[in-house]
């Protein structure tokens, strides 16, 4: 892809995910409210590139959009507890900011970042902690409808359905990636939920590359790693977009240590409990 990639968010933890695993394949450009340090930026990345800007602003937006081919769309607030004024502003309002500037600018393709959270109501008392553990059938697949957990679900199934009227209206291609816990090195520590939905950075960056490269009108997919012990499919991602993930969270403890550097012969029942610990409220510990 010869034409530049705009990246929303760039400063946040999934857009530096992104770029430090795939920062030198793309000519991007970095929208981010703040200004990024240059430890955040990949080589060859110019000033020129880098637009301080909120969503939010029109013209800033559609200034950074010009000639852009595709959009990976990050930005808004990640609070699982924000307001609805601040969801309604920085995540819907901007979102339809976004997406409207990539139509009108002719851009090619849209990747969303959505999120787990747009689905957590299907985590209900009568399915958790089965849900999160390797014997359970359960799966959701991007077929289902939204069920919100939260305000900021709400925000990120709104986006879906903004999305999804773009592409039918504009032919916009769109991807919506309902990201699952992403932590770098190794799957969160002693928190059954965030293992199940784990997402590594190598995976994440091989992710939104394969949103790239695609082909796709419109797409509902799960973005986390090839979990033994997942309750999200990540067949859509396979067969649409060739995603083909690395990592498992199976392949450590649940103290998230590698397995494969544990002394399994040292008589220490406890590395991998048969019963682990996990929140009464299934966002205690966020994701």
């Amino acid at each position: 892809m010869d034409e530049p990639v705009l990246l929303t968010g760039a400063g946040g933890r999934v857009g530096q995910a992104i770029l430090n695993g795939i920062g030198g394949e793309y000519d991007w450009r970095l929208l981010d409210r703040e200004p990024l340090p240059r430890a955040k930026v990949p080589d060859g990345v110019t000033d020129a590139d880098l637009y301080v800007a909120d969503i939010t602003d029109e013209r800033a937006v559609r200034e950074a959009m010009a000639d852009v081919n595709a959009v990976v769309h990050l930005a808004g607030d990640p609070r699982k507890t924000a307001p609805w004024d601040s969801v309604l502003r920085n995540n819907i309002d901007g979102t339809q900011v976004v997406m409207r500037a990539a139509v009108d600018a002719g851009v090619d393709r849209f990747v969303f970042a959505s999120s787990n959270h747009a689905v957590g109501g299907y985590e209900t008392d009568d399915r958790t902690p089965d849900l999160y553990r390797t014997d359970d059938d359960y799966r959701l697949d991007g077929t289902e409808l939204p069920r919100p957990g939260n305000l900021y679900g709400v925000s990120k199934a709104t986006g879906e359905a903004l999305g999804r009227l773009y592409h039918d209206k504009h032919g916009l291609s769109v991807v919506c990636v309902r990201i699952g816990n992403l932590t770098k090195d190794h799957p969160p520590r002693e928190y059954e939920r965030g293992q199940a939905m784990w997402l590594s950075h190598r995976d994440c960056a091989h992710l939104f590359d394969r949103c790239l490269q695609a082909e796709y009108g419109y797409e509902i997919v799960y973005g986390i790693s090839n979990n033994d012990r997942r309750y999200y499919s990540i067949e859509r991602a396979r067969e649409a977009l060739g995603y083909d993930p690395a990592d498992n969270s199976a392949d450590y403890t649940f103290d998230g240590e590698p397995k494969d550097v544990v002394d399994v012969d040292d008589g220490d029942d406890d590395a991998t409990p048969a019963e682990p610990n996990f929140p009464s409220n299934p966002d205690t510990r966020g994701a």
